[in-house]
This record gives structure tokens, C-alpha cells and sequence, in this order.
């Protein structure tokens, strides 16, 4: 008797959990979106999403919380899938918000408009009476994501609350909430960074230039090598150089470092994330350092 035996890959079985919770939230949820920042993550989820619906279109838009203080080549990168595909765009700007008084941009060296995306998530959602919100955070990234579920629940403020998770058994998820609140929707949790690269090349996924090695003017601090942008003040003392760089993550330009690399292609980027022992938030993340519990904190006030 011919005993044959099928056993999906790792990242067969990754990309099988995750097209199973976008078919999930699909089913249940009445007005789902996915965000979407042209990052690395939200590319790959965005390429799950297309194969969990194909060969019918993905039936929900994107959202880009637009900081204003983008690298070029992500917007043009963002601006091109949008008009490949077809899908769907919905950008909320903190510009808005700050124009209506509704929060306070900081100013001088070390300025970030990183954490006033909230209010502009948060106004996006209710505004568009979003549901389901689709996010590209894994649990390998940092201890507070590492606390989430694949179903998040979030209130009628959009706050998180740890101890109010839900249990999820079986991979059976609970979307169930009263109106005003939603659900916060990760379909990568279970990823790591280089499960996503691998991923990226198996399926041949296109991603923005900088996350592969080129020559970039940067500036030194914190331990960190951040990006000389017109959106960035140098403090006293702080010069600029030139290095050979690629970014890990990608995020509001001001607090997004990039790494020392010579990686040009897509394994050769493999082989550098297998080797390293940081992740890419706790090495490229300014915003991430700005207490222990930094990323908790901005969590339970409704961010990402």
C-alpha cells in the first residue's frame, strides 16, 4: 500500500493560518480595512489578502496614516501598488489634525510626529465606521505586540487593554462588539522578520528601495543611524555623513534608523536578519526608546 504523506512548509502553513483570518474578518465583519503604510509587513499583508480573495478583488480598501513626513520612495511605491491593483485608497494626514488644533506638533531636534498618528487612526476609523482594522504588527517586534491577539479588542476610545484579551482556542477568534468599538485584526502575529523576508522571496514580492543597501546621507544619534530628510533637525553638534544603508522598517521618517549593509537582493538580506540578534523596532525605532513601557503606553491610547 503506497503510503504518502503531505506536509505543508512552515511558510505554507503561515500563509494558511493568515488567508484563513482575512476569510474570517470577511465573513463576519461588516466594514473591514486593511492598513497599509508600504512597509515590508503591510506589503505581505496585502499580498495575502489578494491571494485569500483571488481571483475576486480584495473587498476592502486600504488606509495609509500619512505622517507627512514620508521617504519618497515608500509614497511612490504606495502610489503605484494602489494604481496596479485597482484597490481602493484611503489616506488620513496628521496634517489634519494638527491644522484643527486636535493635537500639538512637537518642535526642535528630536521632534516626531510618530505618535500623533493615533488621533488620525482613530478619527479615520470613526469617521469611515470601521469595524475590522487589518495590521501588519507581529508578536516578534517587541513585548507589547508580543502580549496581543490575532483578534484585538479595542473600545469605544480605540484604547487596548491587555487584560481584557480574549482566549483563542483552536484558532477561534471572537469579533463580537458592541458599536463604537472594533477590533483590531493581526493576521501576522505568528511571523518573525525572517519568516517575512523568505516569504518575500519565495513569491517574489516587490517592496520599496530602501530596504535593500544604498548610499544615504545619515546622521549618528542614539546609537542609531537616522536619515538626513528635510524633515529632520540636526541638534548641536550633530553632522551628517555618508554611509552604505538599507532600512529594516519603515515609519515616519524622523525616528525610522537604518542599519550598515551591503545587501542588495532580497537573500542576501536573509542571511543578514538569520545573523542578527535585535530586532528591527528595538534597532531602528526611536519611538521605541522612549520609555520601557513605551509601545504599552501608546497602545492603550489606541495606537497601531
Amino acid at each position: 500500500m503506497l503510503n504518502t504523506r503531505y506536509e505543508l512548509t512552515h511558510l505554507a502553513a503561515l500563509e494558511a493560518e493568515s488567508v484563513h483570518i482575512f476569510r474570517e474578518v470577511a465573513a463576519t465583519a461588516q466594514r473591514p480595512v486593511l492598513l497599509f503604510s508600504a512597509g515590508k509587513d503591510s506589503v505581505v499583508m496585502f499580498h495575502l489578502a489578494r491571494k485569500a480573495f483571488w481571483p475576486a478583488p480584495v473587498p476592502f480598501p486600504l488606509m495609509h496614516i500619512d505622517t507627512g513626513h514620508n521617504f519618497e520612495e515608500v509614497i511612490d511605491y504606495r502610489d503605484r501598488v494602489v494604481s496596479e491593483t485597482g484597490v481602493r485608497l484611503i489616506v488620513s494626514r496628521v496634517q489634519d489634525d494638527i491644522d484643527a488644533g486636535r493635537v500639538v506638533e512637537q518642535t526642535g531636534p528630536g521632534a516626531s510626529r510618530n505618535r500623533l498618528q493615533t488621533a488620525a487612526l482613530l478619527r479615520a476609523i470613526r469617521e469611515n465606521s470601521f469595524d475590522t482594522v487589518f495590521g501588519g504588527a507581529r508578536r516578534d517586534e517587541e513585548k507589547a505586540r508580543a502580549k496581543e491577539r490575532v483578534f484585538s479588542f479595542r473600545d469605544e476610545f480605540g484604547a487596548w487593554d491587555p487584560r481584557a484579551q480574549r482566549p483563542e482556542l483552536w484558532n477561534l477568534y471572537n469579533g463580537r462588539h458592541h458599536k463604537g468599538e472594533h477590533i483590531r485584526i493581526f493576521p501576522l502575529s505568528n511571523w518573525t522578520e525572517l519568516d517575512i523576508w523568505q516569504y518575500i522571496a519565495a513569491e517574489e514580492i516587490a517592496l520599496p528601495s530602501i530596504y535593500y543597501s544604498h548610499r544615504r546621507e545619515v546622521v549618528a544619534r542614539d546609537g542609531m543611524l537616522l536619515a538626513r530628510t528635510q524633515f529632520l533637525e540636526l541638534g548641536p553638534g550633530e553632522k551628517t555623513y555618508t554611509e552604505q544603508v538599507r532600512f529594516r522598517t519603515v515609519g515616519d521618517a524622523t525616528c525610522t534608523g537604518c542599519v550598515l549593509s551591503d545587501a542588495v537582493t532580497v537573500h542576501q538580506v536573509i542571511d543578514e536578519v538569520a545573523a542578527t540578534r535585535l530586532t528591527e523596532r528595538g534597532a531602528t525605532r526611536a519611538d521605541d526608546r522612549i520609555s520601557e513601557s513605551g509601545m504599552e503606553d501608546r497602545k492603550k491610547e489606541g495606537y497601531f
